[in-house]
This record gives C-alpha cells, sequence and structure tokens, in this order.
C-alpha cells in the first residue's frame, strides 16, 4: 500500500486473545494505511476484527486476555505499540479518539454532559475550569444540542441525543484521527442519516481524518474515501470506494454485494454466502475464505494468499479470483454482480 505522508500506518498487525477455549486470532497480519484527510471505511462481519483493530490503535486491548502477537501501529511516524501507558493516555481523546457503538455505555450518568466534555478538555489542553466548560457548551452548541441543555445528565437525552454529545466528546481537543465503531446501529433510519450527516459536516470542519468501522455498505458509499473488506481477521480486499463499488474482485466482497436487496430487480431470494464465518480458535487453513468461496481450488486451503495490487491502489487477497476479474473488467468494462 502507499507509504508517503501517512497518518496511520499499520504493518502485519497480529492479535490473539487466550480463552477457555482455545487461542483466538482476532487479527491475522493486518496491513492498512490512512493519509492525512482521509475517510477509510472498514467493514465485515461482527467478529472479523474490526473493533479489535481499532482497540490497538488507542492502546485498549484488554490484557489478559488479549496481546499484540506481533507488528506495528505507525501514527504519525511512531509505534503506538511502544508507547507507555501515560504517553497513550495523552494520545488518546488529544490527537485520537473514539465513538464507540453504545453511547450508553460511554457516558457517566451522574455527570452533567457540559463536565464530561469539559473533563476531556481539562486532561487534553492547558486551560481553566471555566474555560473548558465553555468550550463544552460551544461542542454541544456545534452538534446541534442547545446550550439551555448543557446542565442536562445522559438520561434525559434520547438515543440520537446522547450519541451527539458522544460525539462531542470525542471531537472536543480537535483530534487528528477519528475512530467511529459502528456509530449509527444503536438509533433508528431518520437518526442515523441525521448523525452522519453531523459527522461529515464536522469531519470537513476540522480536517479530521476518519476510520468508520460498520457492516453497512450504504454508509460507506456516503462517508468514506477508502474502504478495507476484512474477513476472519484480515483485510482480503482494499481500494478506492469508487473501485470497490464498480469492480469488487474478492469473493467475499463480490458476495457482500450480492446480498443486498436491489429493488430494480425482481428477485424471490437474496443470493447469500454459503456458510458461516469460522471459528477464530480454529481457523482454516490457507484462505480463511476457501470453505465459503464458489471460486476456491485446491491450492486455496494451502496457501494464505498474499495482497496483490490489481489496478492503483486496488489490493485483492485472492490470486484466482484476480484472472476472472482481468477478464470481467477488459470484456465489459466492469464487473458483473
Amino acid at each position: 500500500m502507499e507509504n508517503k505522508k501517512l497518518l496511520l500506518d499499520i504493518q502485519d498487525l497480529s492479535i490473539q486473545y487466550e480463552t477457555e477455549g482455545g487461542t483466538v486470532h482476532a487479527v491475522e497480519h493486518l496491513n492498512l494505511a490512512l493519509k492525512h484527510g482521509e475517510n477509510l471505511g472498514f467493514v465485515g462481519e461482527t467478529g472479523a476484527g474490526k473493533t479489535t483493530t481499532a482497540l490497538a490503535i488507542m492502546g485498549l486491548i484488554p490484557s489478559p486476555p488479549g496481546k499484540v502477537a506481533g507488528g506495528r501501529i505507525l501514527f504519525e511516524g511512531e509505534d503506538l505499540l511502544k508507547k507507555a501507558e501515560r504517553q497513550m493516555r495523552d494520545i488518546r481523546g488529544g490527537k485520537i479518539a473514539m465513538i464507540f457503538q453504545d453511547p450508553m455505555t460511554s457516558l457517566n450518568p451522574v455527570m452533567t454532559v457540559d463536565r464530561q466534555i469539559a473533563e476531556m478538555v481539562l486532561l487534553h489542553n492547558d486551560v481553566s475550569e471555566e474555560q473548558a466548560l465553555e468550550r463544552a457548551v460551544s461542542m454541544l452548541e456545534m452538534v446541534g444540542i442547545k446550550r439551555e441543555r448543557a446542565k442536562d445528565y445522559p438520561h434525559q437525552f434520547s438515543g440520537g441525543m446522547k450519541q451527539r454529545v458522544v460525539i462531542a466528546i470525542a471531537l472536543a481537543c480537535n483530534p487528528i484521527l477519528l475512530i467511529a465503531d459502528e456509530p449509527t446501529t444503536a438509533l433508528d433510519v431518520t437518526i442515523q442519516a441525521q448523525v452522519l450527516e453531523l459527522m461529515h459536516e464536522l469531519r470537513r470542519k476540522i480536517n479530521t481524518s476518519l476510520i468508520m468501522i460498520t457492516h453497512d455498505l450504504g454508509i460507506v458509499a456516503e462517508m468514506c474515501d477508502k474502504v478495507a473488506i476484512m474477513y476472519a481477521g484480515r483485510v482480503v480486499e482494499y481500494a478506492s470506494t469508487e473501485a470497490l463499488y464498480n469492480r469488487p474482485a474478492h469473493p467475499y466482497t463480490e458476495g457482500l454485494f450480492n446480498s443486498i436487496p436491489d429493488i430494480d430487480r425482481d428477485e424471490e431470494e437474496l443470493k447469500v454466502i454459503q456458510g458461516l464465518l469460522p471459528d477464530p480458535t480454529n481457523l482454516p487453513t490457507g484462505c480463511s475464505f476457501h470453505p465459503r468461496c464458489p471460486y476456491a481450488i485446491e491450492s486455496c486451503s494451502k496457501d494464505a494468499p498474499p495482497m496483490v495490487e490489481i489496478e492503483a491502489g486496488h489490493f485483492v487477497a485472492c490470486p484466482v479470483r484476480f484472472e476472472h476479474w482481468k477478464n470481467a473488467v477488459n470484456g465489459n468494462g466492469g464487473m458483473t454482480r
């Protein structure tokens, strides 16, 4: 992948959890890159390793049972895995912020929302408590919450408003990298759209880079410049949003698109991906997707495929599918789905 002027450069990252049932291989030899001001969509099923990767960037892998088994996470050229906890506390919230799935678990129920935001400001800035509280009110107004509500408690807000508070906390110190982990999962469709539009607008205002963790390809199309498709702890395809949506190359990516309902087609049932995500304590040999793959050949069960650049900036871990992809693109100008 690109290796110039990178904000974030994850190299060969592996993360494991030791459990009673065995070693969970949550992330396996992951490589990922993000430039300044870039938006990356991180897509995959539940259990693919997306959130674990985000927690590793934040230095929040619970140990035990978790451990980083190998690799580097370079942020502004420095390896976060070599930072002391004191140094990571300065980076968390200050330079890298994370929005978690459930705002209820992210907010302190016995503290007013303005004080929760001010706490973050005081932690990372040399300001007075009065200045921090004023900054908190400004942040609430920025996310569409009136200043009169600054002294309210989390239980006095709706789910969508709580998520806005969480976003205000995350952006309070103008981080240069924002990680959003399924930020709209618990919200209804109308509020989802409002929250996404808010994040899009705020990101433009402060030029924050974004990693959007989701399983919703519609959100990725709306929010992201680049997309990484993750399966069983590995990135299997990485491309610009335009390339991935118009010319998907990996069988798993193709399966994800085929499983989306198409209102223009008269179909009685969806084309689902056969089988289930593999047990992370007992991953298949070779390509982890091969037991479910319609294109698998004998060698797929033996060797883990490397990421290959099939066009500028478009990487895929499937040499078998590569030939089919080339023929399809040369034949009709785009992949058929």
